[in-house]
């Protein structure tokens, strides 16, 4: 997978610096969408609608798919085509991200108001979190062959608790980041708008905010276990492993405030992730026997994701069988 300059072996330096290029190029794209989400989507500190939701989730979707369209046409069918299963997995296993998101800001008594801006700082410090992570997989990946199969079991492995929904529940006063910050900052038990720090007996303290986004972020990390080795089955270019990441991950602070009030009507979310992982690891495990042509791969989680609406609908009518409801996002990275 030579196409991108970013992942060439050359020592060239003209291949070298357009490879910097096209990072710098996407970090400040990146940057640029965090900032227009920050401070567009959802300001003025105040609750977000629902009709707002939708109208940004169509936007960013649009966003995401307008850059696959610019990879397509710039580096051909196969990096496009990357991208865009990518983009769809990383999209697919980020809805487990939401019930994390509604079970932390229930457990931190967040207000709704400040919601908005807890997602916007938390994804952008998963994000960075998460580019790290990848460039040490990539790293692993093409230093030694075996991690493919150290992947593909763990997918395999993440795929068997969801089926069988063994998970834990999610505990974030165990968090060991939550702990951390508890034990070196003196925080008040009472928000303060969207501030970080405040005075309080005339001495500059941390509001129960910084704790939320920073265990938002960590808990995402924890998550992208699975996630990040999952889109390795797909591209081993760090470049699209990131960007896939970085489009999935922008557009859920809209998609959260649009499903948070439909979120139990995802019956087989959990069956649906489960498939998707588990025919994932197989993927990687056979990586020596067949290489799996881009196209299946997608086929299959478009397929996969349409089922699992289809049966979720049925389910919602009257009569129909309904699937037992857990918690998806606490069966994830506990392996």
């Amino acid at each position: 997978m030579s196409y991108l300059p970013v992942a060439a072996a050359s020592s060239d330096a003209s291949v070298m610096n357009a490879g910097f290029a096209i990072w710098a190029a996407l970090g400040a794209l990146v940057v640029a969408m965090l900032l227009v989400d920050l401070f567009v989507f959802g300001r003025g500190g105040r609750e977000v609608t629902v009709r707002e939701s939708a109208v940004w989730s169509v936007v960013w979707l649009a966003v995401a798919l307008g850059f696959g369209a610019v990879l397509w046409s710039w580096q051909g069918s196969e990096a496009g085509s990357e991208y865009l299963a990518g983009y769809l997995l990383e999209r697919s296993l980020s809805l487990d991200n939401l019930f994390v998101f509604a079970v932390l800001f229930s457990y931190f008594a967040v207000p709704a108001e400040v919601q908005p801006r807890v997602l916007s700082w938390g994804i952008a410090l998963a994000l960075v979190l998460r580019l790290i992570f990848i460039l040490l997989g990539a790293a692993l990946l093409d230093s030694f062959h075996v991690t493919f199969y150290a992947f593909g079991i763990l997918l395999l492995y993440t795929a068997y608790k969801l089926a069988r929904h063994e998970d834990n529940e999610i505990e974030p006063e165990h968090n060991p980041a939550l702990r951390l910050i508890r034990k070196r900052l003196p925080m008040t038990e009472d928000y303060d708008g969207t501030k970080l720090f405040t005075r309080a007996n005339g001495k500059r303290v941390a509001t129960p905010l910084i704790a939320v986004f920073v265990v938002v972020a960590t808990t995402d990390v924890i998550f992208a276990v699975d996630s990040i080795p999952a889109i390795f089955a797909i591209t081993t270019v760090p470049f699209i492993v990131f960007a896939a990441n970085a489009f999935a991950m922008l557009g859920l602070r809209a998609l959260y405030f649009l499903l948070v009030g439909v979120m139990d009507r995802f019956a087989y979310l959990t069956q649906g992730l489960a498939v998707i992982l588990g025919v994932i690891g197989a993927k990687m495990l056979l990586v020596d026997v067949w290489h799996v042509p881009i196209w299946l791969s997608l086929s299959v989680i478009i397929a996969v994701l349409a089922i699992t609406a289809l049966l979720s609908l049925r389910a919602q009518r009257p009569g129909g069988a309904r699937a037992p409801r857990t918690e998806p996002a606490s069966a994830r990275g506990t392996g």
